[in-house]
C-alpha cells in the first residue's frame, strides 16, 4: 500500500510539474508574439534585409496598391459569376460563354501586369540586389503557375517530369 502511494504521489508531482512548465512556456511565447506582432509584410524586411526606411517605403507602396488589387479581384469575380451564369446547364459553349472568357481572360491578364507593375515598383525601393531577388520571386508567382501548366499541357517538360 505504501508502494501504490509512493507511485500516485510521484505521478500527480510529475504530472503537475509538468502541466505549469507547458503553462509558463506558453505564457511566454504568448508575449513574445505580442511584444512584435508580426504583420502580412514583416517577412519581406526579414527576408531581404531591408532597413526601417525601406521597409516604410515597402508599406506606403503596398498599401497604396491594395484598394487597386480588391477592385481587380471584385471585378474577376463578378466575371466569374457571369461566366458560370452564361454556361449554365447546357452541353454547348454559346457565342456569349465564349465571350465571357475572353473577357475573364483579358481581366486576369490586365491584374497580372498591375500585380507585376507593383512588385517592379517595391523592387525599387529595395537595394539593387535584393530587389533584383524578390522580383524574381515575384515574377516566378505571378507568371509561373501558368507557365507550369502551359508546359505539362504542351509537352514541353521532360518526360520524366509528366506523371
Amino acid at each position: 500500500m505504501k508502494r501504490s502511494l509512493l507511485i500516485l504521489l510521484g505521478a500527480l508531482t510529475l504530472g503537475s510539474a509538468i502541466f505549469a512548465g507547458s503553462y509558463f512556456v506558453a505564457q511566454r511565447t504568448t508575449k513574445m508574439c505580442c511584444a512584435k506582432p508580426a504583420d502580412d509584410l514583416s517577412w519581406l524586411q526579414d527576408e531581404f534585409h531591408l532597413s526601417d526606411q525601406e521597409m516604410a517605403q515597402v508599406r506606403e507602396l503596398h498599401e497604396g496598391y491594395m484598394p487597386k488589387c480588391a477592385e481587380m479581384c471584385a471585378k474577376i469575380a463578378a466575371k466569374k459569376s457571369e461566366l458560370e451564369a452564361s454556361l449554365g446547364n447546357g452541353t454547348n459553349l454559346t457565342a456569349e460563354a465564349r465571350t465571357k472568357m475572353a473577357e475573364l481572360a483579358d481581366l486576369r491578364a490586365q491584374c497580372q501586369a498591375q500585380m507585376l507593375q507593383h512588385f517592379m515598383s517595391v523592387s525599387q525601393a529595395m537595394p539593387p540586389e535584393q530587389g533584383q531577388r524578390y522580383l524574381a520571386e515575384m515574377k516566378k508567382l505571378t507568371l509561373g503557375d501558368h507557365e507550369q501548366m502551359e508546359q505539362s499541357m504542351s509537352g514541353e517538360m521532360s518526360h520524366e517530369h509528366r506523371h
